[in-house]
């Protein structure tokens, strides 16, 4: 059997019922951890202003955080894309991306316009998040793209027949014809502040649903696309014993990172350095600061700009989440606001951090995301701070707390507290099959706070 049959037909039986239990249980925080993400983007202007233009469609899909229903392939689009605004959706190292945000979008889409059930949803979006996440472990991707629309459009398309109930040689089908449907990305968007890489998640979210569908009408795709398209396309290698290692034994679902500062992944190992650092001997006064040295791995290293132009752009540079911590004291939402782009003394303070590649560094991926951080103040005093496995991942995970507390943060940009509250616990009562998926679906339905 090759690689494709293999991965077709693992994807085509996915059996949320027969999954270990603690991987049940943590798939309940993967999607409550998205569905916060896309409820909280939802607030964003630019957004909203691009929701407001989409007509109503009674039987269609939920916009989340706006309560509106519309044309299900759009509402894929647009929660794929307020899933990714605030930097907030889960990862995984493996696969150096985020396969729940380009799948759930696209399920939601198919599960308010069809009869299914919790089970057959849940066993569609584990399928889809393997899928996608072994497909991004398994390749290489072109330095100069972003990896979001990439492989996440094979995903979304491996979940959307999943509960569409293909078998495996549809789903085969409908991967080949995915892996036709992805788009060409530029790192460069996420480094200039370019909001048109938000909608890349959300673009993977509305192919992937297209390609279930067109596979269906008697659409057909390339022998093999997914070696033609991350083995000389758009990836610089693709392994195909990695992309099948463990499959349906080893979940990399279990292996995700979930993240509390507000910004690009790469960016956490030196704000947990700082954090470190300050609770084991405390950080200098931000005024008395004189020069800021980071060490880090090769992809933290490219966020270096210290004047980033836009809230975006100040989620993908090194200098600016460094000042804008120390400044706040936090890296929550709202150190990472229009007002703190615009803060004099943030952006001074990002001007003296030098940010540079260990080569060592480096080398420790994936297994860690290290960083070193030194502060020098005027009298030449240094505080020196480590890390090497960012917090998140899954040998240094958060606590349930700490994810509930992220939660309800994040749905109250849109949802009063009480709301909020009754959505964390039916989302893990529907992966406890405690509860019918109608009913929570019904919950994503609230209209916002005016």
């Amino acid at each position: 059997m090759n690689h494709l049959d293999a991965l077709s037909g693992f994807a085509a039986s996915l059996d949320f019922k027969r999954l270990p239990p603690e991987v049940q249980a943590h798939v309940g925080w993967i999607l409550a951890d998205t569905v916060a993400a896309m409820a909280a983007g939802s607030a964003e202007p630019e957004w909203r202003a691009w929701a407001a233009r989409q007509p109503d469609s009674p039987a269609g899909g939920t916009l989340v955080g706006l309560g509106r229903r519309t044309e299900p392939m759009m509402a894929a689009l647009l929660n794929g894309t307020a899933g990714t605004f605030l930097e907030m959706d889960e990862g995984n190292r493996f696969s150096r991306g985020h396969p729940a945000v380009h799948v759930l979008p696209a399920l939601l889409a198919l599960a308010e316009t069809r009869a299914c059930t919790a089970q057959d949803f849940l066993s569609a979006l584990v399928a889809g998040y393997e899928v996608g996440s072994r497909l991004g472990a398994a390749s290489q991707l072109r330095s100069a793209m972003h990896p979001h629309g990439t492989w996440g459009t094979v995903g979304a398309a491996a979940a959307s027949a999943r509960l569409l109930g293909y078998g495996a040689q549809d789903m085969r089908q409908t991967l080949n014809v995915a892996s036709s449907m992805t788009i060409a990305t530029s790192k460069k968007t996420m480094l200039e502040g370019g909001l048109v890489r938000n909608v890349y998640a959300g673009l993977s979210n509305q192919n992937g649903w297209l390609a279930a569908q067109l596979s269906s009408c008697g659409f057909t795709g390339e022998k093999d696309g997914l070696q033609s398209l991350f083995g000389a396309i758009v990836s610089e290698r693709f392994d195909t014993q990695a992309l099948l290692a463990g499959l349906g034994e080893q979940w990399h679902v279990s292996c995700n990172y979930f993240k509390l500062h507000s910004c690009c992944r790469y960016n956490h190992g030196t704000l947990d350095a700082l954090d470190a650092l300050e609770a084991r001997q405390g950080l200098p006064a931000v005024d008395d600061i004189d020069r800021i040295e980071v060490l880090s791995y090769a992809y933290a290293a490219e966020l270096d700009d210290p004047a980033p132009v836009n809230t975006l752009a100040a989620k993908f540079s090194v200098p600016f989440a460094v000042a804008t911590r120390l400044v706040h004291g936090h890296s929550r939402l709202s150190a990472f606001t229009w007002e703190a782009v615009r803060d004099e003394r943030i952006l001074a303070l990002a001007r003296k951090v030098h940010l540079s590649e260990d080569p060592a560094m480096t080398q420790r991926l994936p297994r860690e995301r290290p960083a070193r951080i030194t502060l020098t103040d005027r009298q030449g005093r240094q505080w020196v701070g480590e890390a090497g496995v960012n917090r998140g991942d899954e040998t240094a995970p958060y606590t349930a707390e700490e994810l509930s507390g992220k939660f309800m943060d994040l749905c109250q940009r849109v949802w009063p507290e009480a709301h909020a509250r009754d959505l964390l616990s039916a989302t893990h009562a529907l992966c406890a099959d405690e509860l019918p998926l109608a009913s929570w679906l019904a919950l994503l339905r609230r209209p916002p706070l005016a």
